[in-house]
């Protein structure tokens, strides 16, 4: 079946191009104009994906993307016009996958769509990787600690899965941005910091270390897992 994607957008002229070019592409897209109509569509039916800007009437993009995560793991790309380092932070500590600003291509749209939707659905089937108390099960893209489900977003399990896969090893910004986002990402690389702070708080354990000015990596007791 294809990906089913909402898109909230008070632009109008943008909206319908982004839905046409989305239909083009096989997808089935629902719009919205405004965030409480968005943020009701988005209760009332099952979405792979959600394409959000942030300057919204009756309810902006933060709030709804933080709705959105209180409810599960849907992925959100934000498509905004606020091209800040500090709107950029917020969007992902409110645990957003994605981040454009207008003006934007289609075409580098479509490629950030294709990317999110595929790390959605390609785990490898079957894969458990255990440590003690931590265990990702990349079949379901599910991470438990002490045995209780830990809710993280397709981009934090993501970078836990390839710390997990490279433990032992410090990994910078710049090499979680590459094996995570799949594509050349031209913002800050600060964004990982973000979604770092977010595992962290998620998980309540302290397994990963920050290595000052360079990167991160999982605690010697993670050594040796994955592969």
């Amino acid at each position: 079946m294809p990906a089913a994607i909402l898109v909230i957008e008070d632009d109008h002229y943008i909206q319908e191009l982004i839905a046409e070019f989305l239909r083009a592409q096989q997808y089935e897209v629902e719009v919205a104009e405004d965030g409480l109509e968005g943020w009701e569509k988005f209760q009332a039916g099952t979405y792979d994906l959600v394409i959000l800007d942030l300057m919204l009437p009756t309810m902006d993009g933060y709030a709804i993307c933080r709705r959105i995560r209180d409810k599960g793991d849907t992925p959100v790309i934000v498509l905004t016009a606020l091209g800040e380092e500090k709107d950029q932070l917020r969007a992902f500590e409110e645990e957003a996958d994605d981040y454009i600003t207008k003006p934007f291509s289609f075409h580098v749209l479509m490629k950030r769509v294709e990317a999110v939707l595929r790390r959605t659905r390609s785990a490898q089937s079957g894969e458990q990787l255990f440590d003690g108390r931590l265990r990702l099960d990349a079949d379901a893209y599910k991470v438990f600690v002490d045995g209780k489900l830990v809710e993280t977003t397709t981009k934090e399990f993501d970078i836990l899965h390839t710390l997990i896969h490279n433990a032992g090893r410090i990994m910078t910004r710049d090499m979680l941005l590459d094996k995570v986002w799949g594509y050349d990402y031209f913002g800050d690389s600060r964004i990982v910091d973000a979604h770092i702070k977010n595992i962290r708080k998620k998980l309540g354990i302290s397994i990963i270390r920050t290595v000052k000015g360079v990167g991160y990596s999982l605690e010697s007791e993670l050594a040796g897992v994955g592969g």
